[in-house]
């Protein structure tokens, strides 16, 4: 196992500029996953790592080697694609067994190496199947087996379950969380799924045109989430968003009209909250529909999710907003309806779409 570190990392292709003086430690023994959208640079992070794509600038460090320059081989990283990329004509024996033997690895370690990664993967009864007499979820541990054998000081996945169904997503999402118990490897993951981010990272680096948003645990994200782009990102759906105006302060808190005239007090102290431009940010499940509320608005669809449902609403003004609504309910379709707010999980969001986060009341 090693660590890793990014110093001051800027990537870029001919006149455009991927990615700008991005640094990150990594603890060994973490799993840290790059979440973001298409286009905001984590694939080509990770390839810089793999030594896949070069560094225009900066720094890369695994463990204590600086390895920025350092050809793939010699970086000590096992890398895991989103296509499985195995030999479709060698068993699956082979497939795991073909590394090894390019870099000299004994017959009898490499054996050893097998039985234990097809143990840990249950791919016990498959060695002797080639890649087209398996499921897709099977080739996909094939793919992770083939890392596992190598025993990397990382682990770099890039998108590995992007290509499987639902299903699969899950079950394999769930494998891999196992494996990364039972070995405490320190893995790197890129996804644009924050489900998948959510469910299997111990920290999530959120990233945005080539540029860390925030790092953080999941829960933290979650609740405490450090501009307005990681509150609508995180979550499903995401945080809503509520044009409000700030008025007068109560007890070192900020209050605020809100779309239709009401005024509420947030639990947001008034330290650095600027007096204009600034929004509501609250997630679906700490806004209800009720008899009565400071908010209003046109119920525009309904979703049933069995375990809750949404309404997906449009306020004075236009803003969409989706809410909960509380079990047994159903609201019609063009019905006006009020709605509470929980403030005490509710934030405010600047201009410049940087947060501030409800305190708790003293």
């Amino acid at each position: 196992m090693a660590g890793l570190k990014l110093e001051n990392i800027c990537k870029r292709y001919g006149a455009v500029q991927v990615i700008e003086n991005l640094s990150l430690d990594v603890a060994q023994g973490e799993f840290v996953v790059f979440l973001g959208p298409s286009g905001c640079g984590k694939t080509s992070l990770l390839r810089m790592i793999a030594g896949l794509e070069e560094v225009t600038g900066g720094r890369i460090a695994i463990g204590d080697r600086d390895v920025t320059h350092a050809a793939p081989g010699q970086r000590n990283v096992a890398m895991v694609f989103q296509h499985y990329a195995l030999y479709p004509h060698m068993t699956v024996r082979d497939n795991l067994a073909f590394g090894l033997k390019n870099i000299g690895i004994p017959a009898d370690e490499i054996a050893k190496r097998i039985t234990e990664s097809a143990r840990m993967l249950e791919l016990d009864t498959l060695l002797d199947r080639k890649p087209g007499q398996l499921s897709g979820g099977q080739r996909q541990r094939v793919a992770i087996g083939r890392a596992v054998v190598k025993e990397p000081g990382i682990f770099l996945f890039d998108e590995p379950l992007s290509n499987l169904d639902a299903a699969l997503r899950g079950r394999t999402r769930l494998e891999l969380a196992q494996l990364h118990q039972r070995l405490g490897a320190t893995m790197v993951f890129v996804t644009h799924d924050q489900i998948e981010a959510m469910t299997l990272a111990t920290r999530i680096v959120v990233m945005k045109g080539g540029a860390i948003e925030q790092v953080a645990t999941p829960a933290e994200l979650y609740r405490r989430p450090a501009t307005k782009f990681v509150a609508s990102f995180i979550g499903t759906p995401g945080m809503g968003f509520v044009p409000v105006e700030r008025t007068a302060n109560a007890r070192g808190r900020v209050a605020v009209t809100v779309p239709g005239g009401q005024v509420v007090t947030t639990h947001v102290s008034t330290d650095g909250v600027p007096s204009q431009g600034l929004v509501m940010g609250v997630r679906p499940e700490n806004l209800r529909v009720a008899e009565e509320g400071p908010l209003r608005g046109r119920v525009e669809l309904v979703e049933f999710l069995g375990e809750r449902t949404l309404a997906h609403l449009k306020l004075e003004g236009e803003t969409p907003l989706i809410v909960t609504v509380a079990a047994g309910q159903s609201p019609k379709l063009g019905a006006h309806v009020h709605v509470t707010v929980d403030l005490a999980d509710a934030h405010l969001f600047d201009e410049s779409g940087r947060a501030h986060h409800a305190e708790a009341l003293s």
